[in-house]
């Protein structure tokens, strides 16, 4: 494992609460959150990496923890959904964004924080600075329950620069306001098949 620690650039903390939607008033306002940290890409300027773990193992749990304890100071245990995302910028590949996000050294310094019990949803995307950032949100124990299944959407005017990553988690304390589409459970059993196998296979 690499000594190296994440060069980190700027951390940003985005709070939208909702109070109404669809021009009815929210009776228990919701909330989405996410946590942002821009850091240099790891493997930048070294052409094509084969190994990339040693920098995953350096800078998974330094930026899931940094970001986790970012998301927790909002929510505190009131944290019902959670996603992550990652945008690395033109100089890197996308590989470089999947492999500071898609791996157990970052993700499950936020699922054990939160005790949650599915898979974090995802997005990962390359693009110059502005790009979006956009963190897809689900129920932390319940892959099946569409009120918590939501989006946050930012972006960052200035990055990532060429040799940044951006990385992000979101939460959510409450599901969509005024959902009423129903869960997968609901479809399955109306159509006849088993609501315990919510894949629907």
């Amino acid at each position: 494992m690499t000594d190296a620690n994440p060069e980190i650039r700027r951390t940003l903390l985005h709070v939208q609460t909702t109070h109404i939607e669809g021009g009815r008033a929210v009776a228990e306002p919701t909330k989405l959150v996410a946590a942002l940290a821009i850091i240099r890409n790891p493997w930048a300027g070294m052409g094509f990496v084969e190994n990339l773990r040693p920098e995953i193992q350096a800078c998974g749990p330094v930026i899931g923890k940094l970001l986790t304890d970012m998301i927790l100071d909002v929510t505190g245990d009131a944290l019902e959904g959670y996603g992550k995302a990652s945008v690395v910028g033109m100089g890197g590949e996308l590989e470089h964004a999947q492999a500071l996000t898609h791996t157990l050294w970052f993700g499950n310094q936020y699922r054990e924080a939160v005790g949650a019990k599915t898979y974090l949803a995802f997005s990962n995307l390359r693009g110059a600075a502005g790009t979006p950032v956009v963190i897809p949100l689900m129920d932390k124990h319940d892959a099946g329950r569409r009120s918590h299944y939501q989006t946050i959407n930012l972006n960052v005017p200035d990055a990532p620069a060429e040799d940044e990553v951006i990385v992000a988690l979101g939460a959510s304390v409450g599901g969509h306001p005024h959902h009423r589409i129903g869960d997968r459970y609901q479809d399955l059993s109306e159509m006849g098949h088993d609501p315990d196998n919510p894949a629907g296979v």
